[in-house]
């Protein structure tokens, strides 16, 4: 009876202690994969502010090289530069995580920059002296490149959100994510109405 006792004990020691290192093992590698996957996302958000301030380190050159052609276009010109400060004024480090709220007015903040840049560019078609000045086109070309980055790179961000959130949601590593504190990303969202900015041809404006 002892030894059949003991077999028994040895065999749910056994089972417990694999049971046990298999639970760890999977809640090390759900871990692992979640700082992985957090520390990439947190990266592409980095991206993202880099080519939003990019942009907003181009307006001033811009808004100084048009005015000297269009003094007539000042509330044009006070508008870009209002728009640019309430930019300033919304920032969320590459190191943390932005939540809703945040990316929500971030967005906003930028997208009535958009606005007030397209409004800048519909003006600027009425000068053609301004659209030959040399500093103007080199301008406009590198704030074509910055737009198309700021989309190549919101996108990319929204994707690694995607997955990084995914997985954070799935059984078991949804309960490692709660256990440990780890947060959804937010997403960019397609502009609507008002927030949305005109479409503007910056090729157009280059022209002479």
């Amino acid at each position: 009876m002892g030894k059949w006792v003991l077999g028994i004990v040895a065999v749910v020691v056994t089972v417990t202690l694999v049971g046990g290192c298999v639970v760890g093992g999977t809640a090390l590698s759900s871990y692992n994969t979640l700082v992985t996957k957090r520390e990439a996302t947190k990266a592409s958000w980095g991206q993202v502010e880099n080519v939003y301030q990019r942009r907003a380190d181009l307006v001033p050159n811009l808004v100084e090289t048009a005015r000297g052609y269009a003094i007539h276009e000042n509330e044009t010109f006070v508008a870009v530069t209002e728009a640019r400060a309430k930019v300033g004024q919304v920032n969320i480090k590459a190191d943390q995580i932005p939540d809703a709220v945040s990316l929500a007015k971030f967005q906003q903040v930028q997208g009535e920059l958009s606005s007030a840049m397209s409004r800048l560019m519909v003006v600027m078609e009425k000068y053609p002296d301004l659209k030959a000045n040399d500093l103007f086109r080199d301008l406009m070309v590198q704030m074509e490149g910055t737009e198309n980055r700021i989309t190549v790179e919101r996108r990319r961000y929204n994707e690694m959100a995607t997955d990084y959130n995914s997985t954070r949601n799935v059984f078991p590593t949804n309960v490692i994510a709660n256990w440990f504190n780890f947060e959804a990303f937010p997403y960019f969202k397609a502009e609507e109405g008002a927030n949305k900015a005109p479409k503007v041809d910056f090729k157009d404006l280059r022209k002479k």
